[in-house]
């Protein structure tokens, strides 16, 4: 399930098109409680890679280690891009470094599709590559990783494969954070659909199905969802999507 905060920032917007969607989402968030992907610490905020602050965390490279819990996500995203891009509207898949390398392969073997892989940067010797793999002029491209916080990653890796000629038109992840600002402009402005199989509100909605989230104060989770700017303000984090993107490119 997809789904976009409102413009205040305070209610969770449904772009759910279909009784699957939903059901993919809250099967994909289950497996992911089950296999302990779920990460709770409001005493001891995390900190995102665009400077956010949050009292929850997911760890989808845990799924690479359960044969079944990734065959079951790899299916529904499969069945996900098919269903909103197309059966033969993918031409290859593309895996961001490193976390969407092993993600984009399992696509591209499912889709049938030629797999390659795009650097943060350019290694810096030999060839000075930045894709590897052989993607053509024109090669209709899947963007694939395994989470976005606020979708700024995915900016550096379509420019770099458009810059290569490839068409990149559609993104997807395992699980986007849905909260915080700016993340669906972002990625409409350069002309890409952002696909994902669930978000916090996935999660937070099946929790306490769960032994391993039991106890865990579920209102906390909502007041970070529910104003997730001002929270990770109120904890030392950045405030803003400007701040955001300037953490970012301090650390680059």
């Amino acid at each position: 399930m997809s789904q976009i905060t409102s413009a205040s920032g305070s209610q969770p917007l449904s772009s759910r098109t279909s009784d699957w969607d939903r059901d993919a989402a809250l099967t994909t968030a289950r497996l992911l409680l089950e296999i302990k992907a779920v990460n709770f610490r409001p005493d001891e905020p995390y900190v995102l890679t665009a400077g956010w602050k949050s009292p929850v965390y997911i760890d989808c490279r845990k799924i690479i280690f359960f044969p079944r819990a990734r065959a079951k996500i790899i299916e529904l995203g499969v069945e996900k891009i098919c269903r909103h891009v197309g059966y033969e509207s993918i031409d290859a898949v593309v895996g961001g470094e490193t976390a969407g390398i092993p993600f984009a392969a399992w696509f591209a073997d499912r889709m049938m599709t030629p797999m390659a892989y795009v650097r943060k940067k350019p290694k810096g010797f030999g060839r000075n590559a930045q894709i590897e793999g052989d993607i053509p002029e024109n090669m209709r491209t899947l963007l694939v990783e395994d989470l976005t916080t606020d979708g700024s990653s995915k900016i550096g890796f379509a420019n770099a494969l458009r810059n290569a000629g490839a068409i990149v038109n559609h993104a997807f992840v395992v699980f986007f954070y849905g909260v915080f600002p700016g993340t669906h402009k972002t990625l409409g402005q350069m002309g890409i659909t952002l696909h994902s199989l669930c978000t916090w509100w996935d999660i937070l909605e099946v929790s306490s199905e769960y032994p391993s989230f039991a106890g865990k104060d579920p209102k906390e989770i909502r007041k970070f969802l529910e104003d997730p700017c001002g929270w990770s303000s109120r904890h030392g984090g950045v405030s803003s999507e400007e701040e955001a993107l300037a953490y970012k490119q301090a650390r680059l």
